[in-house]
């Protein structure tokens, strides 16, 4: 499609007429529309121009002189927005759609919320609540900000030169003013300097607190329901938004058990309780189980000690994104007949028609159904379905040194590896199958062998643990087990589900099964060195620790390896966490008795959580990289969220 011209617009305007400046309405979608074609001279002359679509394209920006100043109506659906600020030249909007833009971020749906005073609906829906929560978010940025003046004008000698001390404070403001989840940083450090940039244009007398127009309030007739669940707070915080459908649950700190987490004498604290998977988000719906969690992966991978705070936790058909400081529910991904059992992070670099690079975090969210679906949270759309196997998947792994790798474990007794690719320019996957490795039963856990994952595949199974070599230099494409492992007694015995396995960091292993009371820590270099010709092997035994006796199977064991912990939860709602890392510096022989826990975390009573609970199994413990965030899943449909403070 070339430039725009006014034989176009004529024909695709309403009402009919041969003035562009009678149009009303103007349907310019599905043209290929690049950002370039949209001349501002050439639209500056709708002058009665109220409606405006511009789907379909391929749009990366809007010209920030367009001359509609009278448009209420604007789509701009399935396009390749990075930036919403050139909105502002729409004053009047009442009604916007960005949805199928993959590169637009929470972020940007708070400052389209502030740029457009009159703004009622975004994507179909009322946004009154995101109105809601960017006040809140403005009163608190202005309030830090004005605070930050005052210490920075405390601390500035007279003899400063006044506009570098100035220029000073706003490049310190936006630095160190840190308000909100990490998702929502774009959009606070957008705020910030803007605050900053006002406190200095007035001398420091005054700046404006929300700086956004009053919004005419509205009808009850007119309000649309809110269904999207909010987290339930603590009574000490205050809410970013405040939903009619929120539940609130006021509960004590929990309980700790032994000794602080870490040696740094550090405690937990809980944050929040959410119930947000149950179906019609019913509180009373405690059927809906919770299966798993995992922590999105952190942006800034090269920065030392960076991390994320943001969950995804499946249970029923839904798949929510949480953020942990705020407990706010990001994003919520639903499937009717779906049950989803397993979720995995991965983090890829697309390129898009002009060349950007972007870096895109990717969720794999697989179930009952035996689909894989590939989820764009950010985005907030599912861009990809692989139709895995047959029957249900019971886990899912993404390889941790090859982004688009993923493997796929079922209840046909087959783990598969996919190579998803990187989408196209329609943001479409064309996943590839690698390998086909036979199991002799259900595979529950993945976990690429840390050393050498790109050769090694461990596996904790409904009969015991199994080895895969997933070398993809070799000629077989269809692979046996390369070995079975076996555990001496007093552990797992052989034949034996494994339904808890994890590296605690390059070589040492985390394995759990029910009915036997301890956690085993095994060496596998040890294991495989010892190993020769045979199928079976006995493994290395390192230490044991002391956990429930349950015969109660599928409770999920996880690690924080840059923290040296194990963490697993139990059948009386407690969760077990122990600090390795001096059984790891220890040299042989190690204590034979099982080493006790660090700590054992309690779960609130269920009177606590204003709930009729007649039991609480924590089934699923995970932990994000620095171990800032511990999410714990329950039976109970909650997913509960804590935080490590340290002193």
């Amino acid at each position: 499609m070339g430039p725009l011209s006014v034989r176009l617009l004529i024909q695709r305007g309403r009402p009919k007429s041969d003035r562009l400046g009678k149009i009303r309405s103007l349907d310019l979608s599905g043209l290929k529309l690049l950002s370039e074609h949209l001349d501002p001279k050439l639209l500056s002359r709708l002058k009665q121009l109220q409606e405006l679509d511009l789907s379909n394209n391929q749009l990366e920006t809007l010209p920030a002189n367009l001359g509609l100043s009278h448009l209420r109506i604007l789509r701009c659906a399935n396009n390749q927005l990075g930036d919403v600020t050139a909105l502002c030249q729409f004053p009047q909007l009442e009604e916007l759609s960005l949805e199928g833009n993959p590169f637009l971020t929470v972020s940007d749906n708070l400052k389209v919320s502030f740029l457009l005073p009159k703004l009622r609906k975004v994507n179909g829906k009322d946004a009154s609540s995101t109105c809601s929560q960017v006040e809140n978010l403005n009163r608190e940025l202005t309030s830090r900000v004005t605070a930050h003046w005052e210490k920075f004008m405390a601390a500035l000698s007279p003899e400063e030169e006044t506009e570098k001390a100035q220029a000073d404070f706003v490049r310190s403001a936006v630095r160190d003013v840190r308000y909100g989840p990490e998702s929502l940083s774009d959009f606070t450090q957008w705020r910030v300097r803007m605050i900053s940039e006002e406190l200095v244009a007035s001398g420091g007398t005054h700046v404006h607190e929300a700086d956004i127009p009053e919004r005419p309030p509205k009808t009850r007739a007119t309000r649309e329901p809110r269904a999207r669940p909010v987290a339930l707070k603590r009574p000490s915080d205050i809410p970013l938004s405040l939903s009619p459908s929120k539940r609130e649950l006021t509960s004590p700190l929990a309980q700790a058990e032994g000794s602080p987490v870490g040696s740094d004498g550090s405690q937990l604290e809980p944050l929040h309780f959410l119930q947000c998977h149950s179906k019609n988000n019913s509180p009373r719906d405690l059927e809906t189980q919770l299966w798993a969690c995992a922590f999105e992966p952190a942006w800034d991978e090269g920065h030392a000690g960076a991390t994320s705070q943001t969950v995804a936790t499946c249970g029923g058909e839904a798949v929510c994104v949480i953020d942990c400081q705020t407990g706010i529910v990001l994003h919520k991904y639903k499937s009717p007949g779906e049950e989803f059992f397993s979720v995995a992070w991965t983090a890829l670099t697309v390129v898009t028609q002009a060349g950007h690079k972007k870096r895109w975090s990717v969720l794999a969210a697989a179930g009952l159904r035996g689909l894989v679906r590939l989820l764009h949270v950010r985005a907030g759309f599912c861009c990809g379905v692989i139709r895995a196997h047959k029957k249900a998947i019971a886990t899912l792994c993404f390889s941790p040194t090859h982004e688009t790798h993923l493997f796929t474990a079922s209840y046909d007794k087959r783990i598969v590896l996919w190579d998803i690719g990187v989408p196209n320019h329609d943001y479409e996957f064309q996943a590839s199958q690698l390998l086909t490795l036979d199991t002799t039963s259900i595979a529950l856990r993945l976990c690429p062998v840390a050393s050498c994952p790109d050769a090694y595949l461990l596996a904790g199974c409904e009969g015991g643990c199994c080895c895969w070599d997933v070398r993809l230099d070799q000629p077989q494409k269809r692979r046996v087990c390369e070995a079975e492992f076996t555990f001496p007694e007093g552990s797992e015995a052989s034949g034996r589900r494994v339904d808890g396995l994890a590296f605690v960091n390059e070589d040492v292993v985390a394995s759990k099964g029910s009915g036997l009371g301890t956690i085993c820590l095994w060496s596998w270099s040890q294991t495989w060195l010892g190993r020769g010709s045979q199928s079976t092997v006995a493994v290395v035994v390192l230490a044991r620790l002391q956990w429930s006796p349950t015969e109660l199977a599928y409770f999920s064991l996880s690690t924080c390896p840059d923290e040296g912990l194990v963490l697993c939860g139990d059948e009386e709602g407690h969760v077990w966490i122990y600090d390795v890392r001096h059984i790891l510096a220890q040299r042989p022989p190690l204590p034979v008795a099982p080493q006790a826990p660090t700590q054992i975390l309690k779960w609130p009573q269920p009177q606590a959580l204003g709930q009729t609970v007649t039991r609480t199994m924590v089934n699923m413990v995970v932990a994000n990289r620095t171990f800032t965030y511990l999410t714990a899943l329950t039976d109970s449909n909650i997913v509960a969220i804590w935080r490590r403070a340290r002193p």
